[in-house]
């Protein structure tokens, strides 16, 4: 089993947060190999690699969030893969959990989970973002609807539930390239769209494995900023949606791009 996951952190510049990422993956209960990848290499990053015994990939080629993730992708050696954000936080019965229910599964897709936000320090378990989600994700609790392509589609269709950095991508199963170099902050509900379209599964487990950090500094809060990514939005809710639906709940989804800012 420890031949099968590795976790592959994505580090960019010099994030402060980027020692508690790694250490929260190199904590695993059940062992998975752990690489990092980045294209700003720099001497902030190379002593961190370092310290744990991290063996680090430099991407020479294009640059940009999909381009990083695809590298990232190719660096790793085994089926299982999980993008580390290098601003979050992964709990020790993740890659345990990951390894379970991909055991179980028939020809699996995907595996993500819960997962908590971490603002200025502090865990927050619940709010409304999180609780909307949840309530989005309780046909997947299901293990038989997570082969439904409806069910699925149903669930994107009012939105991006899933939680990126949450997702451990079954490789093989899926198409390449994994993601489409077209949106700045929607890139992984486009990829859910694609993937939910295909025979397989999407496992769940309803349990908070990790932590997604909030911060100013973020690529979502700095897109947010800029754009409010309404555009990106409405392009995704026309790919299930007549013109009228998808405005109204671009509208409605904008609301939600509001939990991404700090209080």
């Amino acid at each position: 089993m420890s031949k099968l996951h590795t976790f592959v952190i994505c580090a960019y510049k010099e994030s402060q947060f980027l020692e508690e990422c790694i250490k929260s993956v190199i904590a695993q209960k059940e062992y998975s190999h752990v690489i990092l990848a980045t294209s700003t290499p720099n001497s902030f990053i190379k002593s961190l690699c370092e310290k744990y015994g991290i063996e680090c990939y430099v991407n020479t080629g294009d640059t940009g969030i999909t381009q990083d993730w695809m590298f990232a992708i190719s660096c790793a050696k085994t089926p299982i893969v999980t993008i580390a954000h290098q601003d979050d936080v992964y709990f020790n019965g993740y890659a345990k959990n990951v390894l379970e229910m991909y055991s179980k599964a028939k020809h699996p897709l995907i595996f993500f989970t819960d997962y908590w936000e971490l603002r200025n320090g502090k865990y927050t378990k619940s709010n409304r973002l999180l609780r909307i989600k949840r309530i989005m994700l309780l046909p997947l609790r299901l293990h038989f609807l997570q082969r439904s392509k409806w069910v699925r589609r149903r669930i994107l269709s009012l939105g991006s539930a899933i939680c990126c950095p949450s997702v451990a991508y079954i490789v093989d199963n899926l198409p390449q390239p994994l993601f489409l170099n077209h949106f700045r902050t929607n890139e992984d509900w486009e990829a859910w769209e694609r993937y939910s379209k295909l025979d397989g599964e999407f496992l769940f487990c309803n349990k908070p494995l990790m932590a997604h950090r909030i911060h100013e500094d973020s690529e979502t809060s700095a897109t947010i900023q800029e754009t409010g990514r309404s555009a990106e939005d409405y392009e995704m809710y026309r790919k299930f949606w007549p013109e009228t639906i998808a405005r109204w709940l671009t509208k409605k989804y904008k609301a939600s791009e509001m939990s991404n800012e700090l209080e």
